[in-house]
């Protein structure tokens, strides 16, 4: 059985890095033999339960509310989409440059979660 760290402590533990981690790294890319981390933090970040994937588009109860959120730590990889998808939807009323409906909230009140089979 493998040691996890406790989920419900954000202080970092270095050792558990160092020594259980880094090895496994190093020898899968042994380029990173030569590197070493200069700093670490730990924190929580926001995900979708429903089906772990992005919430985009207009809130269904609450006017003007228009939510980009819950991407599961891809928000950094998915933002510049997303920033385009809804500021089209805000200025010219629905998505142009990529269809992300699928991203709605309607799956979410239909209770039909958007499987990604590649996860």
């Amino acid at each position: 059985q493998e040691e996890e760290p406790d989920p419900s402590d954000l202080s970092v533990d270095d050792s558990f890095f160092q020594e259980r981690l880094w090895p496994l790294l190093s020898h899968r890319v042994p380029a990173f033999s030569s590197l070493r981390p200069r700093g670490s933090w730990a924190g929580y970040y926001d995900y979708n339960s429903f089906d772990c994937n992005g919430v985009l588009g207009r809130h269904p109860k609450v006017e003007n509310l228009l939510v980009v959120a819950g991407f599961s730590g891809h928000g950094l990889q998915h933002a510049p989409a997303a920033a385009r998808a809804i500021a089209e939807l805000l200025l010219k009323g629905s998505f142009l440059t990529i269809d992300l409906s699928r991203l709605g909230w309607s799956r979410i009140s239909q209770g039909a979660p958007l499987q990604e089979k590649g996860v």
